[in-house]
């Protein structure tokens, strides 16, 4: 199949109601990466009726007739051979849809599409953490909590939280630490007894625009580990046809990424093993960042190789 034409129809699309390009964009999907759709699949997924399911069918099928064809043995219809995507569908939204479900099921059910495997998550945080934080996120409060940390053990702590972060491995939040005057990392399962604080009011000094390392975005460019024995495979493995792969990351996070990712950050590229398929090219671009010292290898250029603890990891 065709799958570098561009969206057709866009000024069409464009016009549509929101729930009808949904209903539309998910045909689309079914027929993309599960080869077949009936109409019970749209019926069930938003509640509508087969003759609903009917017209949003045909819709689709007058934006692109190429698409797809009925089976008639059993009442299915396929994308064709000339099929074209009528939509852009991002990569992790659609790896989401088919391991965990396309929006179906409540709870703790996941349905997912195709048979699928992902790692098991260890550290996972409660929802009656969770929430107290989203609201604060959300309405811009202050959050009062119990917290636990490897340097200071169990303190009481205000914080103003100002955005979700997961590294791979664990999520935490980005915020204000009244505590300590400065913008910190919180792990989710770190903390007891959340509660917003409703009439404490935020100074300019802990608003999000204040926090210098996550507005700070810093390129990395990324080669091949020039110890990998098949420097061909890292590149497919990256998609970087031309051998370099640009990433940007704020500077917040980007320790985080470069331990999630084991790449090499020595100046020298002197770590050994496969696992470091990826090194950067410029360790000075880390400069600066809060958390450089994650990094694999990283070299402190003012005091040599970086040994203090890993706070929010």
């Amino acid at each position: 199949m065709n799958t570098s034409a561009p969206v057709r129809d866009q000024a069409l699309l464009d016009r549509l109601p929101q729930a009808q390009r949904e209903r539309l964009a998910y045909i689309d999907f079914r027929l993309y990466f599960l080869g077949e759709l009936r109409r019970i699949d749209v019926a069930d997924r938003f509640g509508t009726g087969p003759a609903a399911a009917t017209r949003d069918i045909a819709q689709y099928r007058d934006m692109a007739p190429s698409n797809l064809e009925l089976d008639n043995s059993d009442k299915i219809y396929r994308p064709t051979e000339q099929f074209v995507p009528l939509f852009e569908h991002a990569p992790q939204r659609v790896l989401t849809a088919l391991s965990r479900g396309f929006g179906e099921g409540i709870g703790e059910e996941l349905r997912p599409m195709v048979r699928c495997e992902f790692p098991i998550a260890l550290a996972v945080p409660s929802m009656s953490v969770l929430a107290p934080i989203t609201r604060a996120i959300h309405r811009g409060k202050v959050l009062r909590m119990t917290y636990t940390s490897v340097e200071s053990g169990r303190t009481e702590r205000e914080i103003v939280p100002t955005a979700l972060v997961n590294n791979g491995t664990r999520w935490h939040v980005r915020a204000y630490d009244r505590r300590r005057n400065g913008f910190r990392d919180f792990v989710l399962t770190r903390m007891e007894n959340p509660v917003l604080l409703e009439n404490s009011p935020i100074e300019d000094k802990e608003k999000v625009d204040q926090d210098v390392q996550w507005n700070r975005i810093i390129e990395l460019e990324l080669v091949p580990h020039p110890r990998h024995p098949r420097r061909e495979v890292v590149m497919m493995d990256y998609g970087m046809p031309d051998g370099v792969l640009r990433v940007k990351v704020r500077a917040a996070n980007a320790g985080y990424m470069l331990r999630r990712w084991t790449i090499d950050c020595s100046p020298d590229h002197s770590l050994e093993g496969l696992e470091y398929a990826l090194w950067l090219t410029d360790p000075l671009a880390l400069y600066g960042a809060s958390n450089a010292h994650l990094a694999p290898g990283y070299v402190d250029p003012k005091g040599g190789a970086e040994t203090r603890p890993i706070t929010a990891m």
